[in-house]
């Protein structure tokens, strides 16, 4: 390893690290103003996305703590920590949504989930490309699983928006807790790979 090469995998390790810190800083936010705008809404959607945002601060913690040290037994344990994240939130949004269909709960507009779900898209679609290329840079398979969890939030971000958008121009109530179905598969995928892993 020449010094040019250390040097440029001190610089990637300080990005993968900024990145991470940028997506924990945005969620716990996102915490606050989720559960805030769900309650006022009813929305199964918004209170879905809260914990998905739980779960992307548990991601990110995990990652800063696998990037702080090296070894393949820590990071098997990492993506099995993220592999469980995405399960349980595979789950939560599967239940959720199923019971406020069946149960017929009408969610209200919301202005706010509307505007901070179309924000939260766009960052987490640019924190995940970012992860994507410095894990591939770094060879870390937990920082590339974690940037699936980060784009999945982006998508889960967007499917949620669209559910909003919808029941706030054509009333269509159902479609908040059906966006909350959308990324169920996904989430079980990516969850059963880093498990695998």
């Amino acid at each position: 390893m020449t010094l040019s090469d250390a040097v440029d995998g001190d610089r990637l390790l300080r990005q993968g690290f900024t990145l991470e810190w940028i997506t924990l800083g945005w969620n716990v936010v996102g915490i606050f103003v989720l559960a805030a705008a769900a309650i006022a809404a009813r929305s199964v959607a918004l209170a879905g996305f809260g914990l998905d945002s739980l779960i992307e601060i548990v991601a990110s913690t995990v990652v800063i703590w696998e990037l702080s040290g090296t070894g393949e037994a820590r990071q098997r344990r990492a993506l099995r920590m993220i592999g469980v994240a995405f399960l349980v939130l595979a789950a939560y949004l599967a239940a959720q949504s199923a019971v406020v269909v069946i149960a017929g709960w009408h969610p209200r507009h919301s202005p706010v989930g509307i505007v901070w779900t179309a924000i939260t898209a766009v960052v987490m679609f640019s924190l995940a490309a970012g992860k994507a290329r410095v894990g591939r840079a770094l060879d870390n398979p937990v920082l590339r699983t974690e940037g699936r969890v980060t784009l999945i939030d982006g998508l889960l971000a967007t499917a949620v928006l669209v559910g909003l958008v919808l029941n706030a121009a054509f009333g269509w109530w159902w479609a908040d807790p059906l966006a909350g179905l959308v990324l169920v598969y996904y989430a079980i995928v990516e969850g059963r790979a880093a498990l695998k892993h």
